[in-house]
């Protein structure tokens, strides 16, 4: 029983690399089950706190310089200006004017 015991405590550590240096440790199952990371997309500009969308200056085809405003998200009594981080033109528009968005919500997309 007690060969049972330590075996599938052997089983719960895994083996873990910083720096070029393995440690064996216990992962917590909160640990195994975390979303994986994934980079933030820059074409997708993303509503990073929830609210209303108050106006939204552009339509899907558009040419928008770099540091342009697309939109003004309200959130906390705050208005929000959602810029464009770079030249491009607006593929796609998936908020009007009077939306409730949500955090991560995609606002707009960028070509």
């Amino acid at each position: 029983m007690k060969k049972e015991k330590a075996e599938s405590e052997e089983s719960l550590y895994t083996g873990l690399v910083i720096d070029n240096i393995e440690y064996q440790t216990l992962i917590t199952k909160k640990y195994s089950n975390r979303k994986a990371y994934t980079a933030l997309n820059p074409r997708l500009l993303t509503a990073f706190i929830p609210g209303t969308m108050t106006d939204v200056f552009v339509v899907a085809g558009q040419e928008v310089k770099a540091g342009e405003c697309l939109a003004i998200l309200e959130a906390m009594k705050m208005l929000n200006e959602i810029k464009s981080p770079f030249d491009t033109k607006v593929k796609e528009v998936n908020v009007q004017k009077g939306d409730r968005v949500t955090k991560n919500h995609v606002l707009i997309e960028l070509e």
